[in-house]
């Protein structure tokens, strides 16, 4: 069951309402004992609903999960759309590139409203499992840069984050000192991945996903990590990697 709800984000944008997702297992209402494991994911007007996904195409995630039946509550919140607002929300820090200019970083804004303010409403009016070990993060191309960022510099709030086609090119440097400077605790569980049809959109892919799987594995986080055969830039391809990361985390 997936209900629609607002929420504003003021050290962002304000008292301007942006729409969430709350999916709850359609099992919720059977046994009030019973409490659920919290994945937030990023984008999430791309996450349910192909009516309302940027380009038409969801990852579909009601209908697995609902197949499944996993134990298991989503929160997404939609994206920033006004201008270069994704980006910057969407950044650890900032950046500039040829082609984009230069980008104010303001995730850290974001991942603290996050942490201090969606989460703990979300644990007070639903039956969550508030501690680090049950409390994950989702996310695809900038999306999949804020999952890596948040499980890593926020590591004591998530234990487990699927970062599929993270955004690494746009500072490959900045990125690999954010991991680096990180305390990391050692039952961290980290999936990421990248399309092999992808994987040359940006010079600096490659290596920089090479040269993060190194560090993550030296940090002794548990990594999966996987070039996906055929996989694009499309939540379409996401959508197919959805059974794998979330097996890869235990879920």
């Amino acid at each position: 069951m997936v209900t629609r709800f607002d929420v504003t984000l003021p050290p962002l944008t304000g008292e301007k309402p942006r729409r969430a997702y709350l999916y709850l297992p359609d099992y919720y209402d059977d046994d009030e004992s019973r409490r659920f494991p919290v994945m937030y994911m990023f984008d999430g007007h791309n996450v349910f609903f192909d009516s309302d996904a940027t380009y038409g195409k969801s990852w579909g995630m009601n209908s697995y999960l609902s197949w499944t039946r996993k134990a298991l509550i989503i929160v997404a919140v939609e994206c920033n759309h006004e201008g270069n607002g994704r980006l910057m929300e969407y950044a650890p820090f900032s950046f500039a590139n040829s082609t984009l200019g230069r980008i104010q970083g303001k995730g850290k804004l974001y991942m603290d409203w996050l942490v201090d303010t969606l989460k703990p409403e979300i644990d007070a009016k639903y039956r969550t499992m508030p501690d680090r070990e049950h409390t994950i993060l989702c996310g695809s191309s900038m999306g999949g840069l804020m999952a890596l960022y948040g499980a890593t510099t926020y590591n004591h709030v998530f234990q487990r984050a699927a970062c599929l086609s993270p955004s690494l090119w746009i500072s490959p440097g900045k990125v690999i000192e954010m991991v680096a400077r990180a305390d990391i605790r050692n039952d961290t569980c980290i999936y990421m991945d990248y399309g092999s049809e992808e994987i040359f959109n940006h010079v600096a892919s490659a290596e920089a996903l090479i040269s993060m799987a190194h560090l993550l594995l030296t940090k002794r986080v548990n990594l999966a990590f996987r070039i996906v055969p055929g996989g694009t830039h499309s939540e379409a391809s996401w959508e197919q990697q959805i059974p794998v990361f979330m097996d890869c985390l235990g879920l």
